[in-house]
């Protein structure tokens, strides 16, 4: 497999990482789109929320479960943006599911 996500997580591809757990990495975007713009990622491959299921249903919990503890880290205490894209039309650009953790300024309710 030829993911960018699962070569980060492995080390392979250098990244600076937020937060790491037993289920869940996290690390600074590289083309951030807010002050701090951190991504969220299951260790396991999934390439979407479309492939979630009954079997990975937990893998999932955990990385949601990660988010307030990242951003909370973060210091993002006056809120913050979470953003998932899937699929090609959805802006997902990367096949590994994923959550964008946007913060550090008051963000427009705009979400286009």
């Amino acid at each position: 497999m030829d993911c960018i996500f699962c070569k980060i997580i492995e080390g392979e591809i250098p990244s600076k990482k937020v937060y790491e757990d037993e289920a869940v990495y996290a690390f600074y975007d590289i083309n951030p789109s807010a002050p701090v713009h951190v991504l969220v990622v299951p260790k396991t491959h999934m390439e979407s929320l479309n492939t979630v299921d009954e079997g990975n249903i937990q893998t999932v919990s955990n990385v949601l479960l990660s988010i307030p503890k990242i951003a909370e880290q973060l210091g993002l205490l006056n809120g913050y943006r979470v953003i998932t894209n899937c699929g090609t039309d959805g802006g997902q650009t990367v096949p590994h599911l994923h959550f964008h953790i946007l913060g550090g300024k008051k963000l427009s309710e705009k979400l286009n």
